[in-house]
C-alpha cells in the first residue's frame, strides 16, 4: 500500500477544511502584522495581555543572561535549574497545593499525568469535548477509555458504575471551543461517590477566573481532595510557554518517577521559567486585568444580541460564533479580515461535523474601541452573509 498524500491534502481542499499557518509578523497584541497586513486580532489565548508585557521581556532578558538560553538535559540529569524549582514553587503557592510540577508543554502534562496514573486494568473516563491531548492520553494509557455525554454528571455515574481498577475522571476546566465552564461541583460529587479520582485541565480557566486568577477550582472553591490532579498551562493567560502539574506530594513524586513525557525531555530554557515568574506575579496582583475583561465579555456578548447573532454560552474569554458550515465560516472571516479583523475560523476536525464556527477570543489588552470596532465590523459581515444564503436560497 502506498501513501498517496496528494489525493488526502485535495481532499482536504475540497471540503474546505484545509488549514494553513498565518505568518505572525509581530508580537502578540491587539494589533498585529499578519502575512504583510495589519490587523485587529481576536484570536489570541494572550487573555491577560502578559505575553509582550515590557516587565516579562526584562525578566527573559535577565534570565538569559544570568541562565543561559537552553535547559541543556532532562530535569533528572542536571536540567533542573534554579528558576525552574522556584517557579515550582511559586505556582505550588499559587495554587494552594503542596507541590508542582514543570512540563515543556501542555500536551505533554496531560500525556505525562494520565499515562502515570493508569494503565492496564484502570479506567479513564473522559468529556466527549476535552481537548486532543486530553483523549489521545486517555487512548495511550492503556486504561479501559470511555467519554460521556458532555458536561453530564447523570452520563458519568453511569460510566463510573461501570468502571473497574483504579478510575481517573477527567475534564477540561474551559472547553477551549465552546468556552463554557465544567460543572465540577457535581462530576467531583459523582467521582467521590465512586471513589475515583478527579483531574482537570484549566488551561483557559487560570488568569481569568477565580477572583485571584486561580481558574475553576477557586471559582468553584474546590480544594485538593475534590480535584487531586489539577494542571495549567503557561502559555495562555501567563503569556510564556509551558505547563503544570499541582497537587500533593505523592502526585509529584510519582510523575517524576513514572511519568514518560517528564523523564525522557529536555527541561525548558530557565529564561523561560523567570519569565513566568514576574508574569505570576503580575496575573495574581493586577486584578484590574481580569476586571477589564470581565466588561469586555459582557459587553460583547450584550452587543452580539443586538446584532441577531447566536453565541455560544460562555461566561469566558473564549466567544464563539457558531456558524455550521466550513464554507460558510471560512467566508465570515474572510469577510472580516477584509476589514482589518483577524478571526480564526474552527472547523472540523477540530469541532464536531456541522459545528463549524469563529471563535472570537477576548484580551485584557484590548480596548472599549477595539471592541466596538468588532461588533461593527460583525454586524456588517453577517449582514452581507445572509444575503448570499438568501440568494442562493
Amino acid at each position: 500500500m502506498s501513501f498517496d498524500l496528494a489525493v488526502r491534502l485535495a481532499t482536504r481542499h475540497a471540503e474546505h477544511l484545509y488549514r494553513q499557518r498565518p505568518l505572525l509578523e509581530s508580537p502578540q497584541g491587539p494589533e498585529v502584522t499578519v502575512d504583510g497586513q495589519h490587523l485587529l486580532a481576536f484570536c489570541s489565548n494572550d487573555y491577560l495581555g502578559l505575553a509582550n508585557h515590557p516587565e516579562v521581556i526584562r525578566a527573559l532578558r535577565q534570565g538569559a543572561a544570568r541562565w543561559g538560553v537552553g535547559g541543556g538535559a532532562s530535569h533528572l540529569v542536571c536540567g533542573h535549574s534554579t528558576p525552574h524549582h522556584e517557579l515550582e514553587a511559586a505556582l505550588a503557592d499559587f495554587t494552594g497545593r503542596p507541590r508542582a510540577l514543570l512540563f515543556s508543554t501542555g500536551y505533554m502534562a496531560n500525556l505525562a499525568a494520565v499515562t502515570a496514573l493508569v494503565g492496564q486494568g484502570d479506567t479513564v473516563l473522559e468529556d466527549r469535548l476535552n481537548h486532543a491531548s486530553l483523549l489521545d492520553a486517555g487512548l495511550l494509557s492503556e486504561a479501559r477509555f470511555s467519554r460521556y455525554l458532555h458536561n453530564d454528571a447523570a452520563s458519568l455515574a453511569g460510566r463510573l458504575e461501570k468502571a473497574t481498577g483504579a478510575t481517573l475522571v477527567v475534564t477540561d476546566g474551559v472547553f477551549s471551543m465552546d468556552g463554557d465552564l465544567a460543572d465540577l461541583p457535581a462530576l467531583c460529587a459523582e467521582a467521590r461517590r465512586k471513589n475515583a479520582w478527579v483531574m482537570v485541565d484549566d488551561a483557559h480557566g487560570f488568569g481569568p477566573l477565580g477572583a485571584h486568577g486561580g481558574g475553576i477550582v477557586e471559582h468553584f472553591g474546590l480544594g485538593l481532595d475534590a480535584v487531586p490532579v489539577l494542571v495549567g498551562t503557561l502559555g495562555k493567560a501567563f503569556g510564556t510557554a509551558g505547563a503544570f502539574v499541582a497537587g500533593s506530594e505523592e502526585l509529584v513524586e510519582t510523575l517524576i518517577q513514572f511519568a514518560r513525557p517528564y523523564i525522557y525531555t529536555t527541561s525548558q530554557p530557565p529564561a523561560v521559567a523567570c519569565a513566568t515568574l514576574k508574569s505570576l506575579e503580575l496575573l495574581r496582583h493586577e486584578h484590574w486585568r481580569r476586571e477589564h475583561l470581565a466588561r469586555l465579555i459582557a459587553r460583547f456578548r450584550q452587543g452580539a444580541a443586538g446584532i441577531g447573532l447566536t453565541l455560544l454560552d460562555s461566561p469566558t474569554p473564549i466567544q464563539p460564533l457558531l456558524i455550521g458550515t466550513s464554507e460558510r465560516t471560512l467566508k465570515l472571516s474572510g469577510l472580516l479580515r477584509e476589514r482589518g479583523i483577524l478571526v480564526g475560523a474552527i472547523r472540523p476536525p477540530t469541532v464536531p461535523a456541522g459545528s463549524a464556527r469563529l471563535r472570537i477570543t477576548l484580551s485584557a489588552a484590548h480596548s472599549e474601541a477595539q471592541m466596538e470596532r468588532l461588533l461593527v465590523c460583525l454586524d456588517e459581515c453577517w449582514s452581507i452573509l445572509a444575503k448570499e444564503a438568501d440568494s442562493d436560497a
